[in-house]
């Protein structure tokens, strides 16, 4: 994702002042809202949805405490930051609740909180108002828009911000009062502090939003369905007839990839309206020419890149296109879906023949549908390495490893090219089989699609050839020696798996020069969901990605998603477990290659030793996978190693990762599909991990 670095202010701009107590509306009490609290590290994150209020409330105790808001309604937030102490500051939340008030005829909606602090004194650094991604780049030290400052009121044990958006909507507030304790200014600096020394602050916290708000789901998951509580409550947040949000509190609106990974993981277990409306929500957001948009610019935010760009204020939404791997995953899922699922495949003309403003959804599937085929042609036509599917110019991110060193600095991701450009080739393959597009798509359409569909066993079995890495077993096993060593943990385990013979894997990408960035990864189990590799590839491939890390990607608390041992030593530290795509575990890249394995196993035509090499390996997975659980629905986590074994670190709470992991992330909540083999096997096991 490209971070935008702006100026930090205090110039507030079309500000509203807040009285310190709100004037409160009750929330519909015949239903009872979803709460739910999920605590990592040292951040309590509270969870709120009740008709049209959906709120994430997030208190960080330790040395930099915070209070922030995040709000699904606009993508918007609120937060205030607080300098960092010199001992470590404890929250505790106690009650939350919904709150919904009427301003000048607009609704805002938000919570009210109660919680106590223990704290000497609490200076304020600053608050910030406004859009997600606004907030999200005042937490990475990158300031703020000037003309998004607010300016605090104070008054005595209270101090409050609100503001209208900047094209003059309703806006944003939060209030902070203390029953026990008072702001004052000392000199250019508001203090917190209790009235009496060493004495908990009993604090109240008020925070809304004026953005238009989402509408959830009341029929979200059916009966097959893991009975995993926070996994559901996570979900339900995260989803809304509009769009799926992938992840809180740093990403609460659309993404491309996220929906569309989650609705083939979920699918399943969800009604079929959520997946029509999921898919739809992709449909909707197709550029000109098919591509799919991997983020939306939406609310204040929308409006900061108008008035840039263009010197208007206009809110319309901007959608992102920088990715290339979303393009490739829409005729898969959406094949899954119309085609694969009976209850889709049921609805599936239907669907096709609805309207989104006034374009059919068949209309928009066969846009990106004659993209694929047309971005397939070179390749098809002349298979070397520059015709292959690379990041877009000057950028250095394209798929979902969206960190600047997600895949080694490569320009040819190997997902993109191996997997999902294939999968890509036979769903519309399938389609055309079908006859679903004859109503979308003229003759000559049709020839074109049919002509790209019959070259992807072609692509697959050329592209992935060019990824292969292989290196002689001593260089192997020198390089997890001194790999091991320079981050501390063990190698005998990993050299004992590594075994006597060479070792192959695919490269993570393809650099400028074609040449393979000899990082491993767990994007093979894309291709175990997607494709159908042979007996000997799935041995290999199994066999490598199962090995204990250093050698392979497995520790006692996960799947890695990335292993650097046989890459160059320059290359280490950039994929270390404080980074992003480094050495971490990603719930949902777990949850891809549990899917595909048991896909896999499904197959009838693998000889008893592949099968039983793949079944080791579910069971290899599933075990950390459940030695991981309280973390299930986290974004991602690190680790730390002492004593001979892997423990749980939460990615970004402690503040010592290059960023912060979200407390709910959408295809974290993918496992509600996904049975454990024990699970499976038992019909009355209704949860993975006990």
């Amino acid at each position: 994702m490209s971070l935008r670095r702006r100026p930090a202010a205090l110039l507030a701009l079309a500000l509203l002042i807040m009285p310190a107590s709100l004037p409160a509306v009750a929330t519909d009490q015949g239903t009872p809202p979803l709460q739910f609290r999920i605590t990592e590290g040292h951040i309590e994150n509270a969870f709120y949805q009740d008709g049209d209020i959906a709120a994430h409330l997030l208190l960080s105790s330790g040395n930099k405490p915070r209070v922030l808001v995040a709000f699904p309604a606009g993508d918007s937030g609120v937060g205030v930051w607080f300098e960092p102490t010199a001992a470590p500051v404890r929250w505790t939340l106690a009650k939350l609740k919904g709150e919904h008030r009427m301003e000048d005829g607009h609704a805002w909606n938000g919570i009210v909180a109660d919680a106590n602090v223990i704290a000497d004194a609490l200076v304020l650094k600053d608050a910030v108002l406004g859009s997600i991604r606004v907030l999200r780049d005042y937490q990475l030290t990158q300031g703020y828009p000037q003309e998004t400052a607010a300016t605090p009121t104070l008054s005595g044990r209270s101090i409050h911000w609100q503001r209208n958006r900047l094209d003059g909507a309703p806006g944003y507030a939060i209030a902070l009062s203390a029953d026990n304790g008072h702001f004052q200014r000392d000199g250019n600096r508001i203090v917190l502090r209790p009235d009496h020394a060493g004495e908990a602050l009993r604090m109240h916290i008020e925070a809304s939003t004026g953005e238009t708000p989402l509408t959830p789901f009341s029929d979200l998951l059916n009966k097959r369905a893991q009975t995993d509580a926070r996994s559901q409550q996570a979900l339900q947040f995260l989803s809304y007839r509009e769009k799926f949000l992938a992840g809180s509190w740093r990403f609460d609106t659309y993404f491309g990839r996220d929906t569309l990974m989650s609705l083939r993981l979920l699918m399943p277990v969800l009604q079929p309206a959520a997946v029509d409306a999921g898919i739809a929500s992709v449909l909707a957001r197709l550029s000109a020419d098919g591509e799919v948009a991997h983020e939306e610019d939406i609310g204040e935010f929308a409006v900061l890149r108008h008035r840039k760009e263009q010197g208007n204020s206009s809110a319309e939404p901007i959608y992102n296109y920088v990715m290339v791997d979303d393009d490739y995953m829409l005729p898969p899922v959406a094949a899954a879906w119309l085609l694969e699922d009976a209850r889709g495949r049921t609805g599936a003309a239907a669907f096709l023949a609805s309207s989104t403003k006034g374009v059919r959804q068949g209309d928009a599937l066969v846009r990106n549908l004659l993209f694929v085929a047309a971005s397939s042609e070179a390749f098809a036509r002349k298979p070397v390495y520059t015709n292959l599917i690379a990041l877009k110019p000057n950028s250095p991110v394209g798929q979902w490893r969206d960190s600047n060193e997600g895949i080694g600095r490569g320009r040819y991701p190997y997902d993109v090219n191996a997997v999902w450009m294939p999968a890509a080739l036979r769903a519309i393959g399938s389609f055309l089989d079908a006859g679903l597009l004859d109503g979308y798509t003229t003759s000559d359409q049709r020839e074109r699609l049919r002509v790209a569909a019959t070259h992807a066993d072609d692509w697959e079995r050329k592209a992935i050839a060019l990824f292969a890495v292989r290196l002689p077993n001593e260089r192997a096993a020198q390089q997890v020696r001194a790999y091991a060593k320079q981050v501390g943990v063990a190698d005998a385990p990993a050299l004992t798996a590594l075994g006597g013979a060479a070792l192959e894997f695919p490269a993570i990408a393809l650099n400028a020069q074609g040449q393979p960035v000899p990082v491993m990864h767990s994007d093979e189990g894309f291709r175990l969901l997607f494709s159908r590799p042979d007996a000997a590839a799935l041995d290999r491939d199994v066999d490598s990605l199962m090995r204990p890390f250093p050698a392979g990607l497995m520790t006692d608390i996960g799947m890695l998603v990335a292993n650097p041992a046989y890459a160059d030593r320059d290359v280490w530290p950039r994929f270390g477990n404080n980074a992003y795509h480094g050495t971490v575990v990603w719930a949902w890249q777990q949850a891809v290659m549990a899917a595909g394995l048991q896909r896999q196993l499904a197959r009838s035509d693998l000889p008893a030793t592949t099968r039983a090499r793949v079944a080791g390996a579910q069971a290899k997975l599933w075990r950390v996978i459940c030695a991981a659980d309280a973390v299930r629905t986290s974004e991602l986590w690190s680790w730390s190693y002492a004593n001979g074994h892997y423990q749980i670190e939460p990615f970004g709470a402690e503040g010592a990762h290059e960023d912060e992991s979200n407390a709910a992330q959408l295809w974290s909540t993918v496992f509600l599909a996904l049975p454990s083999p024990a699970a499976a096997a038992d019909a009355s096991e209704k949860k993975s991990c006990r």
